[in-house]
This record gives structure tokens, C-alpha cells and sequence, in this order.
């Protein structure tokens, strides 16, 4: 019942000066707002990279041809023919880390139905491409291995061509002309979405590998059975490393690639890329807490100060309680009451603010926001303490006034 009495006392005293108050809680609201602001913009940030890195697919390694040396001068990643179908064969056969291997050619082309067109580009590959992505097809089916040795006119249609190529028809069964070589459309790709990059990953269309040789990309004259790139997917996100040293190791193999030699291919593993992105927004997520928590230390400071004020104010009123009997832990809790009461009331605002800030940098800049209710609690929390820390000297210093010398402060 004491800690309510002081709750009703402080709030009758907080209502005397109104503006005062207002003005008091001020930087706890601006604190807490900030907090759970900034944490929310660094919590969508970590959120947009783990979406991206369900989108791009789970446990992806993808290898690339490397650098060669020609006449003494190092040509660029992906200057040279090194990959193979064969290699990718291999891979799925000799490496038990490894759950599925898709090789991929590509290219651009003009893609036309009736009187649409639209330019994409033309990947081929084979059927376990749409495991290592972890994608599937919303319509249709997806083509299969018979259709990769028949080398047959089928195609799988991404979201974006799908939708530019037929509007809302249901284009499964339709014709299109890539490069004026008719397709039949087997499916459409379930969406992807945006890559890190901002590439737009459901503008493509996959048809079988060797159609693509035969019929629109063309095969290198150097090796018939090259590729550009070849994707693959671990058995699970614990042998990742595992299965790229057995992708290493197999690869000098066949390429024979002597000790001290540069490899003619890379290895990427893309979830190492993204976890480290992952980790720099966390980082930063924390950084812009801890600038924003600034603004309730200073907060914390004006309520001080603000208490120091009204405890010099109310001299004659603390002389006069402790004459007629009042204690010193009831003066004490009556100033720490009014000082946690500022703190509270800033702090309820401030989540109100917080939450609507989110809202508008989410609305007005196109940032991914996420709210956190750690970051909720925490903020009020931590708006609470500020009060109890900074409000107790104040508090102290009213509770061990005499009252006979407070009884005569003019």
C-alpha cells in the first residue's frame, strides 16, 4: 500500500507541473524510440539476408572455372573451359558429402509468344538444378532426365517471364519461340525474388542442357562437354566443408592439378558469404542500439536534474512530512516513485514512438524493419533502471533533510 500512496503522491506532483514533465520525459522517449528503432532497422537487415539465403538455396556450393596464365598473363576467374559434364558426373558419383549436382550453360536470348516478347536469359542444366536451389514448380511439372538425353524442346518459365510472356493465363502447354526455335512450356518456377545483388532470380527459364548446346547457346568448340558453371548441394549444413574438400581434392584429380599449382576452378561456398553479411548486420545492429541507448543516459540526466529542482522546491513540504512522523525510507520511496514514475510514462511513449518510427523508415526509405520484442522489453527495461539510478540521489538527499532546518528553508 506505500508504493501505492507514493505512486498517487508522485502523480498528483507530476501533475502540478505538467510542461515540466512533459519536457522531462522527453529524452527517455527519445531514447527508447531510438532503440527500438534503430534495433528494428538492424533486426530487418539480418532478416533480408537470411530470406535471401533461403532463396538462393540451402547448403549451395557452386564451382566456377578459374584463373589460367597464357603467355605469361593471368586471365580472369572464368576465362577458361575447365568445367565439364563429366566433372559434375564425377561429383555426384565419388563425393558422399555431396546430396545433388546440377551443371549449368547459359546465356540471353529473345524469348516470343504471339505478340509478346521479352529478353531473359536461358539456362540449361538438368533436373537436379531445382534441388540444389531448393526451388520447386507452382504449375506443371519439371522436365526430367529423359528429356536431358533426348535433348527435347522443353522449357520451365521463371515468375517474371511467365508473367510478361502470358499475363494471368496459365502458360503450361503453350508454345514460346526462343531464338525462333519453338519450346513447349512444361511449368512455372515457384518464385525466388531478388538476389543479394538486386538481380531479379525468377527472370530466366530453364530447358535441358543439351538442348541448350544444341539449340541456343551452342557448345565450346574447344570442349564439347563444358560448362559455365556447375551448382551443388550439400547433404546437409554441417558437411559443407567436408564436401568441399572432397570437391577440391576430386577436381586436382582430374584436372591434374600438381601441388603448388594454382587451381583451374573455385570452389564458393555461398552460405560462409552470406553468414558473414549476416553477422555484419548483427554488428551493426548492436552499434545502433548502443548509440540510441545514449539518448536515455541523457535522458536519465535531465530527470536528475529535474528532481534536484523539485527536492529544493519542496524543502518546507519534506520539513513538514517528517515533522508530523514521516519516515526516511517514505520520503526516500515518494521521490524515487515520482523519478521511476517520469521513466515509465517516457518509456510507454517511446515504445509507441519506436514502433512508429519502425513503420515510417520501413514506408518512406523501403528498408526492411523488424520490431523485436527483446528489444521492446529490453528498452522499457533499461528506461525503468535510468529512473531507480538517476532519480535515488535526488531521492537520498530529500530523505536526510532535517526537518527542523527544512522547516525554516525560505
Amino acid at each position: 500500500m506505500k508504493i501505492l500512496a507514493a505512486a498517487r503522491i508522485a502523480l498528483r506532483a507530476l501533475r502540478v507541473n505538467r510542461l515540466r514533465s512533459a519536457l522531462t520525459m522527453l529524452g527517455i522517449i527519445i531514447g527508447v524510440g531510438a532503440v527500438i528503432a534503430m534495433v528494428a532497422v538492424g533486426s530487418g537487415a539480418t532478416e533480408r539476408i537470411q530470406a535471401q539465403i533461403q532463396a538462393i538455396g540451402s547448403n549451395l556450393i557452386m564451382i566456377t572455372p578459374g584463373s589460367l596464365t597464357s603467355n605469361g598473363l593471368r586471365l580472369g576467374s572464368g576465362a577458361g573451359v575447365t568445367l565439364t559434364e563429366d566433372d559434375a558426373k564425377a561429383i555426384a558419383e565419388e563425393c558422399p558429402a555431396v546430396a545433388a549436382v546440377a551443371p549449368v550453360v547459359r546465356g540471353s536470348a529473345q524469348v516470343m509468344n504471339g505478340n509478346n516478347n521479352w529478353a531473359t536469359t536461358i539456362q540449361g542444366t538438368t533436373p537436379d538444378y531445382l534441388t540444389t536451389r531448393d526451388q520447386g514448380v507452382d504449375q506443371g511439372n519439371p522436365f526430367t532426365v529423359d528429356d536431358v538425353n533426348s535433348a527435347s524442346k522443353v522449357a520451365l518459365l521463371g515468375k517474371t517471364v511467365a508473367q510478361n510472356l502470358f499475363g494471368d493465363a496459365n502458360p503450361v502447354g503453350q508454345t514460346i519461340r526462343i531464338k525462333n526455335v519453338p519450346f513447349a512450356v512444361d511449368g512455372v518456377l515457384s518464385a525466388k525474388g531478388q538476389s543479394m545483388t538486386g538481380q531479379d532470380q525468377d527472370d530466366l527459364i530453364l530447358i535441358p542442357i543439351s538442348t541448350a548446346k544444341r539449340q541456343i547457346v551452342g557448345a565450346s568448340q574447344a570442349n564439347a562437354r563444358s560448362v559455365q558453371s556447375v551448382m551443388v548441394q550439400a547433404t546437409n549444413s554441417g558437411s559443407m566443408d567436408e564436401a568441399q574438400r572432397e570437391i577440391t581434392s576430386l577436381l586436382e584429380q582430374r584436372h591434374r592439378i600438381l601441388p603448388g599449382q594454382d587451381d583451374d576452378f573455385t570452389v564458393r561456398n555461398l552460405s560462409e558469404v552470406f553468414a558473414a553479411q549476416e553477422s555484419s548486420a548483427r554488428v551493426m545492429s548492436i552499434l545502433l542500439g548502443a548509440i540510441a541507448s545514449v539518448s536515455l543516459v541523457v535522458g536519465g540526466i535531465g530527470i536528475m536534474n529535474i528532481m534536484l529542482v523539485s527536492v529544493t522546491e519542496r524543502t518546507r513540504e519534506i520539513g513538514l512530512r517528517l515533522a508530523i512522523g514521516a519516515k526516511t525510507n517514505d520520503i526516500l520511496s515518494q521521490f524515487l516513485v515520482e523519478a521511476v514514475t517520469l521513466s515509465i510514462l517516457g518509456g510507454i511513449v517511446g515504445i509507441i514512438s519506436g514502433i512508429g518510427a519502425s513503420l515510417l523508415i520501413s514506408y518512406f526509405a523501403g528498408w526492411n524493419t523488424l520490431v523485436s520484442p527483446t528489444a521492446i522489453v529490453m528498452a522499457f527495461a533499461f528506461s525503468g533502471l535510468v529512473g531507480v539510478f538517476f532519480g535515488y540521489y535526488p531521492a537520498r538527499k530529500a530523505a536526510l533533510l532535517d526537518p527542523i532546518d527544512a522547516l525554516r528553508y525560505e
